[in-house]
């Protein structure tokens, strides 16, 4: 008799996975960031990555980190987890949770919170010494929010586009 599989991969991992996906999209050449909202039963109802808005077009806006500020990518970059938050399927995100590569921003992390975003899973808090960061820190535990890095037992994924993978 045949077994089920045993070494999927667990909700988090599947989730950071799209995550980690949606961040390909992005054009931005120094940082590709994605987020994924899962509401209570395991259902994606929103992703996003860091981008510009729509009507921008990419060709036509600076992506430089350094710079005077109208000539760098930061005053037009809308980032992954506000871009998920906005392109959710229209329903009410009271109780769900984020999915995302980096810690967010005080920016970021304020519409998580008006949201109603209840938990925010990263991958990488690589600038949690940034007084930005810590910011965000303040605001969920003030806020009430969880938040925690992904656990995983996997390093990487491969999805393969070969036809005779499937």
């Amino acid at each position: 008799m045949l077994k089920k599989k045993q070494d999927y991969i667990t909700w988090d991992e599947y989730f950071m996975g799209v995550a980690l996906l949606s961040a390909k999209r992005s054009k931005d050449p120094s940082t590709q960031v994605g987020a994924c909202i899962v509401n209570d039963k395991n259902k994606i109802v929103g992703a996003g990555y860091n981008g510009l808005p729509i009507g921008c077009h990419d060709d036509d806006f600076p992506w430089d980190k350094e710079g005077r500020f109208l000539e760098t990518k930061y005053p037009y970059v809308c980032h992954a987890e506000l871009n998920a938050i906005l392109n959710n399927i229209g329903m009410d995100l009271h109780g769900c949770k984020i999915y995302t590569a980096l810690f967010p921003c005080n920016e970021c992390t304020k519409a998580i919170i008006q949201s109603g975003i209840q938990e925010v899973i990263y991958l990488s808090d690589k600038y949690a010494g940034n007084d930005v960061f810590k910011a965000s820190k303040i605001m969920l535990d003030t806020a009430g929010i969880s938040y925690r890095k992904v656990e995983s037992t996997i390093t990487s994924l491969l999805l393969s586009y070969n036809e005779g993978d499937v």
